[in-house]
């Protein structure tokens, strides 16, 4: 299987990532002029299944390093198969509240405050599970992401005060589904063999993890989809049979935005590699800069606000000095 072999290789993969993560929310934003989110969810995660698949059986079986994906997936012990799984049933959890929060309060809002609590949360759980990389350097620079998330919020908040409407639903839902996507990340890493090259038995192969844990979501939103859909956070409730009438456009629009998401998901798993699970995942979700970009500039979010430039403006300056901190951990 394909294994990462050097800092700077593992780097651009997380920045990929990022790219990715911070990107994938563009589809939904695409597809609710005409589709539910709870419609365009279950494309969603249809192609983070076909994504997951498609790199096991690519990547994940060539090469001689590691173990491929097949021969990986029938020796994987349970107790592993179920860390994985549940990494994907908490991952799914947390995205359904932040893709509402999307829904309600724009990308702008929805990705800072809820990605960016689960950078902050997310780097301290995995750094003390693994420790690897210099904590000084890795730390001060999610203080100042932290910093860039509370600028964020008080340029919204003064752009919600002119529209004389605070959607703060969409606030709570981001900081729930924050908190939860901080915890999801680690059942995955500790579901994975400590070398890449050279695993041990029972345990997981990236993409073998990566898999299981798409299957994780996949199951799970069985369950909480159905009940998103009855009893929907806006709106009124919507049927199934409405899916099925949805065009091909409206279908693999969702598909998209799930297979933009597990690529960074697996080259983020990739990178941890040689980057460490707590660099791999911080540097992953500083996706919070990419979406906040393509909320102010290509959805216009703030369009209209007075007042907001100088503190959008540092937040992206607090943003990139933070991200280049957490690379310097790892050098």
């Amino acid at each position: 299987m394909y294994i990462v072999e050097t800092y700077p290789i593992a780097v651009i993969l997380c920045f990929v990532t990022m790219i990715c993560w911070g990107s994938w929310a563009n589809t939904q934003k695409l597809a609710e002029k005409s589709w539910r989110f709870e419609l365009f969810y279950w494309d969603y995660v249809l192609g983070i299944v076909i994504m997951s698949l498609l790199f096991g059986l690519t990547l994940g079986s060539s090469g001689e390093l590691g173990r491929s994906f097949i021969p990986d997936l029938l020796q994987a012990e349970s107790k592993h198969i179920g860390n994985a799984l549940l990494g994907g049933i908490i991952f799914n959890a947390a995205n359904i509240l932040v893709a509402a929060a999307i829904s309600i309060a724009g990308m702008s809002v929805a990705f800072p405050v809820g990605i960016g609590i689960a950078l902050v949360l997310g780097v301290i759980i995995n750094y003390v599970a693994t420790p690897k990389g210099d904590p000084l350097w890795l730390f001060v620079g999610v203080g100042l992401v932290m910093l860039a998330i509370v600028l964020d919020a008080l340029a919204y908040k003064r752009k919600a005060s002119q529209a004389m409407k605070i959607p703060t639903k969409g606030i709570a839902l981001s900081v729930v589904g924050g908190i939860l996507m901080a915890l999801f990340y680690r059942f995955v890493a500790s579901s994975m063999a400590t070398s890449f090259e050279h695993p041990e038995a029972g345990l997981l192969t990236p993409y073998t993890a990566v898999f299981i844990f798409s299957i994780g979501v996949l199951l799970s939103n069985l369950f909480f989809n159905t009940v998103l859909m009855k009893k929907p956070f806006e709106g009124s409730p919507v049927s199934y049979s409405t899916y099925f009438k949805g065009s091909l456009k409206e279908h693999f629009t969702g598909i998209l935005g799930g297979i933009i998401w597990c690529i960074g998901m697996a080259f983020s798993i990739l990178a941890a590699g040689k980057a460490g699970f707590a660099i791999s995942y911080g540097l992953g979700q500083g996706a919070t800069l990419v979406a906040a970009l393509w909320g102010v500039f290509i959805w216009k979010e703030f369009k209209g606000a007075e007042n907001t430039k100088g503190l959008l403006t540092a937040m992206f300056l607090l943003f990139v000095a933070g991200i280049a901190l957490i690379i310097l951990a790892g050098l």
